[in-house]
Protein backbone atom coordinates (compact mmCIF):
# COMPACT_ATOMS: atom_id res chain seq x y z
CA UNK A 1 0.00 0.00 0.00
CA UNK A 2 1.24 3.42 -0.85
CA UNK A 3 0.96 6.11 1.82
CA UNK A 4 0.15 9.71 1.06
CA UNK A 5 2.71 12.27 2.05
CA UNK A 6 0.51 15.05 3.49
CA UNK A 7 2.01 17.99 5.30
CA UNK A 8 -0.45 18.30 8.16
CA UNK A 9 1.50 21.07 9.90
CA UNK A 10 0.58 23.79 7.38
CA UNK A 11 -3.19 23.56 7.74
CA UNK A 12 -2.87 23.19 11.50
CA UNK A 13 -0.61 26.23 11.85
CA UNK A 14 -2.92 28.22 9.58
CA UNK A 15 -5.86 27.23 11.75
CA UNK A 16 -3.94 28.10 14.90
CA UNK A 17 -3.02 31.54 13.56
CA UNK A 18 -6.57 32.28 12.36
CA UNK A 19 -8.37 31.08 15.51
CA UNK A 20 -7.16 33.89 17.81
CA UNK A 21 -8.14 36.52 15.24
CA UNK A 22 -11.62 35.03 14.86
CA UNK A 23 -12.10 34.80 18.63
CA UNK A 24 -10.85 38.36 19.10
CA UNK A 25 -13.33 39.62 16.50
CA UNK A 26 -16.12 37.67 18.15
CA UNK A 27 -15.12 39.02 21.57
CA UNK A 28 -15.29 42.58 20.22
CA UNK A 29 -18.75 42.03 18.79
CA UNK A 30 -20.01 40.53 22.07
CA UNK A 31 -18.23 42.76 24.58
CA UNK A 32 -20.52 45.04 26.56
CA UNK A 33 -20.80 46.62 29.96
CA UNK A 34 -23.33 46.29 32.78
CA UNK A 35 -25.47 49.21 31.63
CA UNK A 36 -29.10 48.77 32.57
CA UNK A 37 -29.87 51.72 30.29
CA UNK A 38 -28.52 49.78 27.30
CA UNK A 39 -30.57 46.76 28.39
CA UNK A 40 -33.70 48.93 28.49
CA UNK A 41 -32.92 50.41 25.05
CA UNK A 42 -32.35 46.94 23.65
CA UNK A 43 -35.63 45.52 25.00
CA UNK A 44 -37.62 48.63 23.99
CA UNK A 45 -36.26 48.45 20.45
CA UNK A 46 -37.05 44.73 20.26
CA UNK A 47 -40.59 45.34 21.52
CA UNK A 48 -41.20 47.95 18.81
CA UNK A 49 -39.56 46.10 15.91
CA UNK A 50 -40.75 42.53 16.60
CA UNK A 51 -44.42 43.20 15.75
CA UNK A 52 -43.25 44.49 12.36
CA UNK A 53 -41.28 41.27 11.92
CA UNK A 54 -44.36 39.24 12.85
CA UNK A 55 -46.32 41.13 10.19
CA UNK A 56 -43.67 40.35 7.60
CA UNK A 57 -43.19 36.67 8.50
CA UNK A 58 -46.61 35.43 9.65
CA UNK A 59 -49.01 38.09 8.36
CA UNK A 60 -50.05 38.93 11.92
CA UNK A 61 -51.35 42.38 12.89
CA UNK A 62 -52.56 43.08 9.36
CA UNK A 63 -49.28 42.12 7.68
CA UNK A 64 -48.76 40.31 4.39
CA UNK A 65 -46.56 37.39 5.41
CA UNK A 66 -43.29 36.54 3.70
CA UNK A 67 -44.53 36.21 0.11
CA UNK A 68 -46.66 39.35 0.25
CA UNK A 69 -43.89 41.36 1.88
CA UNK A 70 -41.30 40.19 -0.66
CA UNK A 71 -43.71 41.00 -3.48
CA UNK A 72 -44.41 44.50 -2.12
CA UNK A 73 -40.73 45.28 -1.65
CA UNK A 74 -40.04 44.21 -5.23
CA UNK A 75 -43.05 45.73 -7.00
CA UNK A 76 -43.62 48.94 -5.02
CA UNK A 77 -40.04 49.79 -4.07
CA UNK A 78 -37.93 47.94 -6.63
CA UNK A 79 -35.95 46.28 -3.84
CA UNK A 80 -34.27 43.01 -4.89
CA UNK A 81 -35.57 39.88 -3.15
CA UNK A 82 -32.30 39.20 -1.24
CA UNK A 83 -32.35 42.71 0.27
CA UNK A 84 -36.06 42.39 1.12
CA UNK A 85 -35.31 39.03 2.76
CA UNK A 86 -32.62 40.69 4.90
CA UNK A 87 -35.15 43.28 6.06
CA UNK A 88 -37.56 40.50 7.02
CA UNK A 89 -34.81 38.63 8.89
CA UNK A 90 -33.73 41.83 10.64
CA UNK A 91 -37.24 42.71 11.77
CA UNK A 92 -38.03 39.18 12.95
CA UNK A 93 -34.88 37.33 14.04
CA UNK A 94 -32.98 40.55 14.73
CA UNK A 95 -35.71 41.74 17.09
CA UNK A 96 -35.70 38.39 18.90
CA UNK A 97 -31.90 38.59 19.17
CA UNK A 98 -32.17 42.13 20.55
CA UNK A 99 -34.66 41.00 23.16
CA UNK A 100 -32.27 38.27 24.27
CA UNK A 101 -29.21 40.46 23.94
CA UNK A 102 -27.65 38.02 21.47
CA UNK A 103 -25.30 39.67 18.96
CA UNK A 104 -26.89 42.98 19.98
CA UNK A 105 -24.51 45.10 17.92
CA UNK A 106 -25.22 43.15 14.74
CA UNK A 107 -28.98 43.10 15.35
CA UNK A 108 -29.05 46.84 16.11
CA UNK A 109 -27.01 47.49 12.96
CA UNK A 110 -29.56 45.53 10.91
CA UNK A 111 -32.39 47.55 12.41
CA UNK A 112 -30.51 50.82 11.81
CA UNK A 113 -29.92 49.95 8.16
CA UNK A 114 -33.57 48.99 7.78
CA UNK A 115 -34.65 52.32 9.29
CA UNK A 116 -32.28 54.29 7.05
CA UNK A 117 -33.59 52.42 4.01
CA UNK A 118 -37.21 53.07 5.03
CA UNK A 119 -36.51 56.77 5.49
CA UNK A 120 -34.68 57.09 2.16
CA UNK A 121 -37.04 54.97 0.06
CA UNK A 122 -40.46 55.73 1.53
CA UNK A 123 -40.85 58.13 4.43
CA UNK A 124 -38.61 61.16 3.77
CA UNK A 125 -40.90 62.37 1.00
CA UNK A 126 -43.81 62.38 3.50
CA UNK A 127 -42.10 64.78 5.88
CA UNK A 128 -41.21 64.42 9.52
CA UNK A 129 -44.51 63.70 11.28
CA UNK A 130 -46.46 60.48 11.52
CA UNK A 131 -49.86 60.62 9.83
CA UNK A 132 -52.00 60.44 12.99
CA UNK A 133 -54.99 62.25 11.44
CA UNK A 134 -54.84 60.31 8.18
CA UNK A 135 -54.74 63.52 6.16
CA UNK A 136 -51.34 63.01 4.52
CA UNK A 137 -50.53 60.58 1.71
CA UNK A 138 -48.16 58.56 3.93
CA UNK A 139 -46.19 58.38 7.16
CA UNK A 140 -43.26 60.65 8.02
CA UNK A 141 -39.95 59.46 9.41
CA UNK A 142 -40.19 60.42 13.10
CA UNK A 143 -40.67 56.78 14.20
CA UNK A 144 -37.62 55.72 12.22
CA UNK A 145 -35.53 58.48 13.74
CA UNK A 146 -36.49 57.33 17.24
CA UNK A 147 -35.56 53.74 16.36
CA UNK A 148 -32.20 54.97 15.05
CA UNK A 149 -31.72 56.78 18.37
CA UNK A 150 -32.10 53.46 20.16
CA UNK A 151 -29.89 51.59 17.67
CA UNK A 152 -26.80 53.77 17.70
CA UNK A 153 -25.83 53.38 21.39
CA UNK A 154 -26.36 49.61 21.09
CA UNK A 155 -24.10 49.44 18.05
CA UNK A 156 -21.38 51.40 19.87
CA UNK A 157 -21.63 49.99 23.42
CA UNK A 158 -23.34 46.64 23.06
CA UNK A 159 -26.44 45.17 24.69
CA UNK A 160 -25.61 45.95 28.32
CA UNK A 161 -26.79 44.12 31.40
CA UNK A 162 -28.82 40.92 31.27
CA UNK A 163 -27.66 40.11 27.73
CA UNK A 164 -26.55 36.81 26.29
CA UNK A 165 -23.71 38.80 24.72
CA UNK A 166 -22.35 39.51 28.17
CA UNK A 167 -22.62 35.88 29.19
CA UNK A 168 -20.96 34.63 25.99
CA UNK A 169 -18.25 37.29 26.20
CA UNK A 170 -17.41 36.15 29.72
CA UNK A 171 -17.09 32.57 28.45
CA UNK A 172 -14.71 33.75 25.70
CA UNK A 173 -12.70 35.89 28.09
CA UNK A 174 -13.80 39.24 26.68
CA UNK A 175 -13.09 42.40 28.58
CA UNK A 176 -16.34 43.76 30.00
Amino acid sequence: MQSLNIDRSAPQSTRQAAAPAVFESLRRVLATDTSKTAAFQRVALAAVVLPHGLQKVFGWFGGWGIEGTLGWFQSALGVPAPVAALVIVSDFLGAIALGLGLFSRVAALGTALTMLGAIAMVHASNGFFMNWAGTNPGEGFEFHLLALGLCLPLIVRGGGAFSLDRWLAARLGART
